[in-house]
């Protein structure tokens, strides 16, 4: 596997140079990356508090919840995909160290379950609006309480891991 990445790593020279010896183009790729976190995560942690808060909100308000995150998961959809773009140029300006670093697969799964986490939420929010809502003492709300929460600790630990992988690469 080393001999793999270590060919990889020289297949990529020329992007590791560029990316390394060129302030603009290192701080381009990292401001696209900071700002996909920003909306991406920041629409998903703003969503997941007004979903919180609408748990033991009155019908009609969780209605407006429930079409409120349904509106807000394309924004988060195109951070993530910034991110993701940017996340790909930043793994491949220091393929080796990357792909060693513990903390990187870390933050890789964190990512992955962030993404599992996403789906559910989508599919719980898409039944409970086909629901007209539910009853406040639905399971779904529960279910969407707690992607919520998870969400929000997801988000935290991915930009933990990604100061960590940062002090560390």
């Amino acid at each position: 596997m080393h001999t793999v990445i270590h060919a990889l790593a020289h297949f990529l020279g020329p992007w590791q140079s560029t990316y390394s010896n060129s302030k603009a183009v290192s701080s381009t790729v990292t401001y696209f990356h900071l700002v996909g976190l920003l909306f991406g995560g920041g629409f998903a942690v703003a969503a997941d508090r007004a979903t919180l808060r609408a748990v033991r909100a009155t019908p009609d308000r969780r209605l407006h919840a429930l079409d409120e995150l349904g509106a807000v998961h394309r924004p988060v959809l195109v951070g993530l995909g910034v991110l993701f773009a940017s996340g790909i140029l930043q793994l491949t300006a220091d393929v080796e160290t990357f792909a060693s670093s513990p903390v990187y697969w870390m933050k890789m799964a964190l990512v992955g379950l962030l993404l599992v986490n996403g789906y559910v939420l989508k599919r719980t929010e898409t039944t409970l609006r086909a629901r007209s809502g539910g009853e406040p003492r639905d399971p779904l709300w529960a279910r969407l309480r707690m992607t919520s929460i998870v969400s929000v600790v997801l988000w935290a630990s991915i930009v933990l891991a990604g100061t960590v992988l940062n002090s560390i690469s």
